[in-house]
């Protein structure tokens, strides 16, 4: 009994320090840069780490092999906080690979060190192997969401009842002294898109559930709201971006003539398909969602509105391909310049890639979104624009049906 009552103490003390973490997290704000008005964003994704030095390195070419460890990742992860000074870094699940992580806290402590040491605020959700040590899924995230300068959640402290484990937002507003200041012009939403699935009849890898769905319509709606109210009213949502690991069924929708990057592999998406790409057209503001998972696919295309984007991957000690380099991606918001001078709401969103090459050599240069423009303001309605291969086309914007 009294072994019981020791466990349940703990129990309720760790979820109690989740929600003051969760709290302080909160608190903190993600803002625009003032002199550039830009918010700068590094995705990395599947750095599969496990025990440092002694890890060896995946589809390399047989010279690179005796040298290349998991501190190649490390290296990689230091050169592009150096090259990009991004204002957020976003780990996009399989952070550490469980199967060969003899110990998942150190690994984990590793694996971010990077970020840590930097001083640079950083958000993380799981993949499907980061549980695989000696952590379970829910002991990972909570571990995560209680490193240095980490602004992962485990969870909504205002939401009992969810699937997953790393399920928040990130509000990121706009810069000191202007009419954004207490506004978040870029929202960011994270998703734990699960490892496996669970239910005996439905192979393969997990899904995102009908409960985190919910939580993210009503916390669309919620942001949406603000931020189409005073002061500075807007007339369309703030634009969204979406991370999570699993990619969509929606990715495979995709060849060589509608997206920019390659596609070298097929898509490991659920073998369901929970209709999440839907409710993200039906809430309006999400503009691309970033994923990872297929570390030989880097590609970027647009669906009804949305861009569907991998990163690449990442580690060297995740699969890959001899001669064709790790790589990340980047994204940038930037905000539109007012004619009195300061700044206003976001004007565009852009990405590109680097590889793990000596120049850190840029790569896929593309607009994924842009605010509105006389392009599409004889159309009647209030759009927003995309830009793609295919030209540049107008959007209606879904959220008065939403919002009633």
């Amino acid at each position: 009994m009294a072994t019981n009552l020791a466990f349940a103490l703990l129990l309720f003390l760790s979820c109690a320090q989740i929600q003051v973490l969760n709290a302080q997290r909160q608190q903190q704000q993600l803002r625009f840069d003032k002199g550039k008005g830009e918010f700068r964003i590094l995705q990395v994704a599947d750095m599969h780490y496990a025990d440092g030095r002694t890890t060896p390195c995946e589809d390399v070419f047989p010279n690179q092999a005796p040298s290349c460890s998991d501190l190649n990742t490390t290296a990689f992860v230091r050169r592009m906080i150096l090259a990009e000074k991004p204002h957020l870094i976003v780990f996009t699940g399989d952070n550490i690979y469980g199967f060969d992580s003899t110990d998942a806290v150190r690994s984990m402590n590793a694996a971010f060190a990077p970020a840590i040491t930097s001083n640079i605020p950083w958000a993380a959700v799981l993949g499907n192997h980061d549980q695989e040590s000696t952590l379970s899924r829910q002991g990972v995230m909570k571990h995560i969401a209680g490193m240095k300068h980490t602004l992962s959640q485990f969870n909504p402290p205002d939401v009992h009842v969810i699937d997953g484990f790393g399920n928040y937002n990130l509000e990121v507003h706009g810069v000191e002294g202007s009419g954004f200041v207490n506004k978040s012009v870029l929202n960011l939403y994270f998703l734990d898109s699960g490892d496996y699935s669970t239910v005996p009849s439905i192979p393969g890898y997990g899904w995102i559930k009908p409960s985190q769905q919910l939580w993210f319509e009503r916390t669309s709606i919620k942001l949406r709201r603000a931020y189409m109210n005073n002061p500075e009213a807007q007339k369309a949502p703030a634009p969204g971006l979406g991370y999570f690991h699993i990619p969509l069924p929606e990715y495979a929708s995709f060849d060589s003539s509608n997206f920019t990057g390659v596609k070298q592999e097929g898509i490991s998406s659920a073998s369901v398909n929970s209709g999440f790409f839907t409710t993200l057209v039906e809430a309006g503001d999400v503009k691309a969602i970033f994923t990872g998972h297929d570390h030989l696919n880097d590609f970027c295309g647009e669906l009804t509105g949305i861009h569907l984007c991998y990163a690449g991957g990442f580690g060297y000690h995740a699969y890959g391909k001899a001669g064709w380099s790790r790589r990340t991606r980047v994204v940038v918001a930037s905000l539109e310049k007012k004619e009195k001078g300061g700044w206003g709401a976001v004007k565009s969103v852009k990405t590109w890639k680097r590889l793990d090459d000596e120049n850190l050599t840029p790569i896929d240069g593309q607009v994924l979104w842009s605010k509105p423009s006389a392009v599409c303001s004889n159309k009647g309605t209030e759009q927003y624009i995309t830009v793609s291969k295919t030209g540049i086309r107008c959007h209606p914007y879904t959220s008065e049906k939403v919002l009633g």
